[in-house]
């Protein structure tokens, strides 16, 4: 079914179930894994009072304890996965390395980290699902508590995941 997947994760608790499910997969289907973490080019909305430099060592430290996170899981599940943070739009990045690594499936968490994106699908994961040429795995962790990815799945549990085509 699918041979490699990408999980993009943000440390938000979606990201996290994203993480969980896409490593589960990954161990499950014996595919390769790679992960990506994205730090948000600076928007015409950002506080000018925020210095530019230290927002984005925030960021990137961020973005690298995410994928530090996602080592480690990958790791106890007995997988090896490929990692890198990137910096710029972040659909557009997590579509980027989904073609330079050429996956067959991108799995990303439902809302990313911030209070307003948390209220609906994320504008990330919408994007993402719009513009992908591959199938994108939406992951709802809401309620979810600690994922363990080790555990088997009821196949009929749909609150796992949601299923969007973009239509």
């Amino acid at each position: 079914m699918y041979e490699s997947l990408l999980v993009a994760t943000d440390g938000s608790d979606d990201a996290t179930a994203a993480t969980a499910h896409g490593i589960g997969l990954a161990s499950d289907l014996g595919a390769e894994l790679y992960g990506v973490a994205v730090v948000e080019s600076r928007t015409e909305y950002d506080n000018a009072i925020v210095d530019p430099d230290e927002r984005e060592r925030n960021l990137r430290g961020a973005a690298e304890d995410s994928l530090a996170a996602f080592g480690e899981r990958a790791r106890a599940a007995d997988i090896t996965a490929e990692t890198a943070v990137r910096s710029g739009v972040p659909h557009e990045e997590i579509l980027a390395a989904a073609d330079r690594w050429e996956v067959d499936a991108i799995v990303v968490g439902a809302r990313g980290s911030s209070e307003f994106k948390r209220a609906l699908l994320g504008s990330t994961v919408d994007a993402v699902v719009r513009f992908a040429d591959r199938p994108v795995l939406v992951v709802d962790g809401e309620g979810e508590g600690d994922v363990d990815e080790n555990e088997n799945e009821d196949e009929n549990d749909a609150a796992d995941s949601v299923g969007i085509d973009g239509t």
